[in-house]
């Protein structure tokens, strides 16, 4: 299993990044987890738009689902199209941006699967494990099993046992470290600090810790070293075209 990182920006991309994706690959399969501002530029310096395979969104934030709207029109609109696309997300949490364009434009790019936050999913090679995890609006943390490897992303969230509780035993547990130690108090509920994801990634016994959607501004090494406090692992902070192989 591989994965590539896209971006690992929250709220919007600093110059130069982008926000919350993620190219994750096996068996020739590629599923996009999250799909945010500036993305689709980083996906397509690596592959075709019509290459893409299914786009899992962990919830309707923009900065998680933004680029649906140009991956979409870059493989509608091409001479010849691909197949439909296998969308998954939470009931609603896309409607935003598939009503970007005039209606019905794009009815022939994608197919719509919705799934409720607990469901578990077959998406190709992979056995997709989702859980509902605390955020301002419904967020959908996903455990992805396939070649004897195990991803676990929590999307956004803020601290809870069901991460631990997704996460056990991952091979690596790529995690909401929005700021490095304290989550300001309008949000403690919502978005996780690094300290707090190291603490969790400790608990869920992960044998790597990658750190993602930093509020731009944010020092990634601090992050770092904030959760090597609490957790004794690898500990990694996502940068846009780094690729971790789980072999």
């Amino acid at each position: 299993m591989r994965l590539t990182v896209l971006g690992a920006c929250g709220a919007w991309p600093e110059a130069g990044q982008a926000c919350s994706g993620y190219l994750v690959e096996q068996d020739g399969f590629r599923l996009l987890l999250d799909i945010g501002y500036a993305t689709l530029p980083r996906l397509l310096e690596r592959i075709g738009a019509e290459q893409v395979d299914a786009v899992f969104v962990s919830h309707g934030h923009p900065d998680h689902c933004a680029d649906l709207n140009p991956l979409l029109r870059a493989r509608h609109l091409r001479a010849e199209k691909p197949t439909a696309l296998p969308v998954y997300a939470l009931p609603g949490a896309v409607d935003a941006v598939l009503a970007l364009d005039r209606p019905g434009m794009l009815d022939d790019a994608y197919v719509r699967h919705e799934f409720n936050a607990g469901d578990r999913l077959r998406i190709g090679p992979f056995e997709a494990e989702t859980r509902l995890l605390p955020h301002w609006v419904p967020n959908a943390g996903i455990r992805l099993t396939s070649g004897g490897r195990v991803l676990t992303y929590t999307g956004d969230t803020g601290p809870s046992p069901d991460v631990v509780e997704l996460a056990h035993d991952s091979d690596l547990l790529l995690a909401e470290a929005s700021h490095v130690d304290e989550v300001p108090a309008d949000s403690v509920h919502d978005l996780t600090s690094a300290r707090q994801a190291g603490t969790q990634a400790a608990e869920a016994g992960v044998g790597m810790l990658l750190l993602t959607h930093f509020w731009p501004g944010t020092d990634r090494t601090a992050a770092q070293a904030a959760a090597g406090e609490t957790y004794d692992g690898e500990v990694g902070a996502a940068e846009p075209g780094l690729i971790v192989e789980l072999t």
